[in-house]
């Protein structure tokens, strides 16, 4: 009996993100941990308090907070994706806590199902870089919290990074490949241009349209990194560098490859930049913003 098929944001988070390896997903959670401990704390959650968690995927910061909100608390799951509030549902029964969750499939950006004034924090991961109108969420954050509630964000800065100057792929040096690197970028440029939601924004917007919501308090940090080795949340290995997806909308590299280039070039582009993979000689340019607000 062949498995059912998965929306693409279930497939990506269940499976392509790390490319079914045990190992890397390990990392992941290793990498995705402190963010999510982060978010927690500027929320400033107590017990009995109802946590909206918009974009929450398999549960990763939901879960983390059952503990905070104790068990007179509440978790609102808020997803656009039914096959991701399947699996947080069917792991809220596994643990025994299915009578303290809800689950919402909604966009960030249109959270009608729920009443305003209604929940005492608002959280979100890696969420507002997919939502075309990052303005609209935060006026519907700021509508279902409560007075004094607090919303909670983090969220990457990809204009930081992109783009890359043409000598550079994925950080990696490809100057004596510049033409093969060109053909195979045009692949996620055609998927993901550069005014896609996920780089139509930098930390100032999100400042902005916390304050133009109305919240009463913005605050927001800017961790930039630039360090030299393996990407955060990759483990070195050719084979695994290529089967890594950045997110649920774009190929793999080793899929890009193949549809850019033809054999020829595909050795080509390999042999110079497997062993660069393989020694871990990459630039890693990296922006991650926290915001908190309390309304």
């Amino acid at each position: 009996m062949t498995e059912p098929v998965r929306d693409r944001w279930a497939e990506w988070l269940l499976e392509r993100r790390d490319g079914g390896d045990p190992v890397q997903q390990k990392a992941s959670l290793e990498f995705l941990f402190p963010i999510r401990d982060r978010v927690l704390e500027n929320a400033g959650l107590s017990g009995g308090e109802t946590l909206l968690d918009v974009g929450a995927g398999d549960g990763l910061i939901a879960f983390g907070a059952l503990d905070i909100v104790g068990k007179n608390g509440r978790l609102i799951f808020g997803d656009i994706s039914q096959d991701l509030l399947d699996h947080s549902k069917k792991l809220a029964g596994d643990t025994g806590v299915l009578d303290r969750c809800r689950f919402l499939r909604a966009s960030a950006d249109d959270l009608g199902a729920l009443e305003d004034e209604s929940v005492d924090a608002v959280t979100t991961r890696s969420v507002l870089i997919y939502v075309e109108d990052k303005r609209r969420a935060f006026e519907e954050f700021y509508r279902v919290l409560k007075s004094g509630g607090r919303l909670s964000i983090a969220e990457p800065i990809n204009s930081f990074t992109y783009p890359e100057p043409e000598h550079l792929f994925m950080g990696y040096d490809v100057t004596p490949v510049q033409d093969l690197a060109r053909k195979v970028r045009a692949v996620y440029e055609r998927i993901q241009p550069p005014g896609d939601p996920m780089m139509d924004f930098d930390e100032r917007d999100l400042a902005d349209f916390a304050d133009a919501a109305g919240f009463s308090e913005v605050h927001l940090t800017l961790e930039i990194s630039i360090s030299r080795g393996n990407p955060s949340g990759i483990l070195g290995g050719w084979d695994r560098f290529i089967r890594w997806t950045g997110n649920p909308k774009v190929p793999s590299l080793g899929e890009a490859m193949n549809e850019a280039l033809i054999p020829h070039e595909l050795e080509r582009l390999e042999s110079h930049l497997r062993p660069l993979v393989e020694r871990a000689e990459r630039v890693s340019r990296d922006a991650f913003s926290y915001l908190w607000a309390v309304k």
